[in-house]
């Protein structure tokens, strides 16, 4: 089944937001923004077999209405950023925008995750625009810590993974030596912007 016929006549709406969002972020790349400080988006609206899986371990019933009403991250939209500091631009960005009401917002960059997660989410409730009356859900990280996140992803769903606790051990060691890049990076580029 796909998302279209999964969500019915919701699915335009759920689209119409993923547009909106993608096209926000696009208006604030420029000024005063740095030029180059996203490097790419991606976006998505959950496929029925995630939204069931997610409904079925909270306990509700498998069904498109359920994802509409529980879910808050039926609409899902990645920015990409070169730096740290690009990340929290392009999230106040989004939190002062008017047609936006920020429902919950989460710094996993500055309190990251036990396994070393850094992220910066937001979920946004669309109050005007073609997406209006969606929830959308945005991830703001930096370009090296979407190739951990990526790549961490990938091993939680995996059903068997041997040596797990090895893996999780050097998965964390990575997370760590990625944040510290991050900061090195981040000086660098201001001593060249310096110069």
């Amino acid at each position: 089944m796909t998302a279209k016929t999964f969500y019915g006549a919701s699915w335009q709406t759920l689209d119409r937001a993923r547009r909106q969002v993608l096209e926000t972020v696009r208006e604030g790349r420029g000024s005063p923004r740095r030029p180059g400080a996203v490097l790419y988006t991606t976006s998505r609206i959950k496929s029925p077999a995630s939204a069931c899986r997610k409904l079925r371990q909270r306990g509700l019933a498998p069904t498109a209405q359920a994802a509409l009403a529980h879910l808050r991250d039926t609409v899902g939209v990645r920015v990409i950023c070169a730096f740290q500091d690009d990340v929290y631009q392009m999230a106040r960005y989004l939190e002062e925008r008017p047609e936006f009401a920020v429902l919950q917002t989460k710094d996993y960059i500055s309190h990251p995750k036990e396994n070393g997660y850094r992220s910066y989410h937001l979920i946004l409730g669309i109050l005007d625009g073609p997406g209006k009356g969606a929830t959308v859900e945005v991830q703001l990280r930096t370009i090296a810590t979407d190739c951990w996140a990526s790549l961490e992803h990938q091993i939680k769903y995996k059903r068997q993974v041997p040596h797990e606790g090895l893996v999780r051990e050097e998965l964390k060691r990575c997370a760590d030596e990625i944040a510290s890049v991050d900061l090195s990076m981040e000086t660098i580029r201001e001593l060249l912007e310096g110069a």
